[in-house]
C-alpha cells in the first residue's frame, strides 16, 4: 500500500494526478462548498472512490488544522479494492433506515473486510445509523470513521460521495480483500465525578429525566456558572454511560443541545431508560493519554504491514475546546505510537465511530479519540 497526503487551505491549488485506489477528504464547510471541488478531485485521482466530509478541524501528520483541505490518497497493491455507497437522511428519524440500506449494499459484495462511515453531523441520530449499518454487516467487521462538524457551530455539516456534497446523506467506503486490515483502539480519557443518576424518561437522543426530575435542572445545578453558556458548555461535561451495577459500558455521551420547554438534553447519542449516567471532567493530560492509549491499541491489532500505513484519527470537537492549544500533544502522542512508516490523516468531528472494550463491536463514541489503522498485507 501507497499513501500520499497533500493539506492545503482556500482557495485550493491545483492537485497533481496521482495514481491512487481511494482518497479521503476533510475539510472546512467553506472548502466543500467551494467551486468544482468534487470535479476537480476526480480529476487529480481519475477511477478513485473519493469520500469524506467537513470538519471542526483537521488532522494531518501530527498536525492539527483549522479552515484548510487535507487530502490523503492511497494505493493499494495487493489486490485490495474501495467501494463507496451513500444513503440520504433528511431528518433524524432516516438515520435506522440509511444504515441498513449502507449495510446492504457493502454486503452485496464479497470479500468485506472493513467500513469506514462519514455522516452528517447535525440532524442524524449517529447511534442509530451505526445499529442499522452493523444489523446488515457480515459478524465482526470492523467499523471506524465519525459524523461531520463545521468549527464547532453545530450548524451546517457535509460529506462528500460519489453524488458530490451534501448536507444530508451518509457515505460508506467498504475495504474489500484478504490483504487489507483495519486495526481499531478507542480510549477517552475522561474522569467521572459526582453521582449515577438512573435515566428514568428518554427518547431516542432526548435525555428527559434522571431520577424522575427533568435533566436539564439537574445538569444545570451542577454545572453552577458554567451552566450561562449551555450548550457550548456541555462540551466540557459529558456523560458516562453505566449499566444498572454502576459499571461503565464504554461509551461517553455529549450535549449538543437543550429542550427548555421539556426541561430535556439533546445528546449526540442515544440513551436508554434504565440506564445511569455520571458526570465527568478532564484534564488535558489526561486525554493525551488516552489518545496514546487508542493509538497502541490500534497498532497491536495490525500486526505487519507491506508499506505504508495509514492511521485514520477521529476525535471529538469537546476534547479540542478542553485541550485548546494543547491540542496537537493528543495527535503527536498517536504518531509516536505508529511509528515510521505511518500516514496520519483524520478530524475533529461531532461523534467518533470505533470499537467497544471488545475492540469488534462498534458504536457511536464522544469525547473520544478513536484510531483506525488500514494496512495490506
Amino acid at each position: 500500500m501507497r499513501v500520499w497526503q497533500a493539506a492545503f487551505a482556500p482557495p485550493a491549488a491545483e492537485l497533481a494526478p496521482q495514481p491512487a485506489d481511494l482518497a479521503l477528504v476533510f475539510g472546512s464547510v467553506d472548502v466543500f462548498d467551494g467551486p468544482d471541488l468534487a470535479a476537480r478531485l476526480a480529476s487529480a485521482f481519475p477511477g478513485a472512490v473519493i469520500a469524506g466530509c467537513s470538519t471542526a478541524g483537521e488532522i494531518a501528520g501530527d498536525a492539527v488544522l483549522d479552515g484548510s483541505c487535507t487530502v490523503t490518497a492511497i494505493r493499494f497493491e495487493r489486490g485490495g479494492d474501495a467501494v463507496a455507497v451513500e444513503a440520504d437522511i433528511a431528518s433524524t428519524d432516516d438515520s435506522q433506515r440509511a444504515g441498513e440500506a449502507l449495510g446492504e449494499a457493502l454486503a452485496a459484495r464479497p470479500g468485506l473486510s472493513g467500513v469506514l462511515l462519514f455522516a452528517r453531523g447535525v440532524g442524524v441520530n449517529g447511534s442509530a445509523l451505526i445499529d442499522g449499518l452493523s444489523s446488515r454487516l457480515p459478524a465482526g467487521i470492523p467499523v471506524s470513521g465519525g459524523l461531520a462538524g463545521d468549527g464547532g457551530a453545530f450548524v451546517r455539516t457535509v460529506v462528500l460521495g460519489p453524488s458530490g456534497v451534501s448536507d444530508s446523506r451518509a457515505v460508506a467506503v467498504g475495504l474489500y480483500g484478504g490483504s487489507l486490515h483495519l486495526g481499531l483502539g478507542s480510549v477517552g480519557g475522561w474522569e467521572p465525578f459526582g453521582p449515577a443518576r438512573k435515566v428514568t424518561k428518554a427518547v431516542g437522543n432526548l435525555l428527559l429525566q434522571l431520577d424522575g426530575e427533568p435533566a436539564l435542572n439537574v445538569y444545570k445545578r451542577y454545572l453552577g456558572d458554567y451552566a450561562r453558556d449551555l450548550p457550548a458548555s456541555g462540551l466540557l461535561f459529558p456523560f458516562e454511560l453505566l449499566n444498572g451495577n454502576h459499571d461503565s459500558v464504554g461509551l461517553i455521551r455529549t450535549i449538543l443541545g437543550i429542550d427548555e420547554a421539556a426541561g430535556g438534553l439533546i445528546l449526540a447519542g442515544t440513551v436508554e431508560e434504565g440506564f445511569y449516567l455520571r458526570l465527568m471532567h478532564a484534564s488535558t493530560d489526561g486525554l493525551v493519554d488516552g489518545a496514546e492509549q487508542a493509538g497502541a491499541i490500534a497498532a497491536a491489532g495490525a500486526g505487519e504491514a507491506a508499506g505504508d500505513r495509514l492511521a485514520l484519527l477521529v476525535s471529538c470537537v469537546g476534547r479540542k475546546l478542553v485541550m485548546g492549544d494543547r491540542v496537537e500533544e493528543e495527535v503527536q502522542a498517536v504518531a509516536d505510537r505508529m511509528g515510521p512508516g505511518a500516514v496520519l490523516a483524520g478530524f475533529y468531528s461531532y461523534g467518533e465511530i470505533g470499537p467497544m472494550r471488545d475492540l469488534v463491536d462498534c458504536r457511536l463514541h464522544n469525547q473520544t479519540m478513536t484510531v483506525a489503522l488500514l494496512t495490506e498485507h
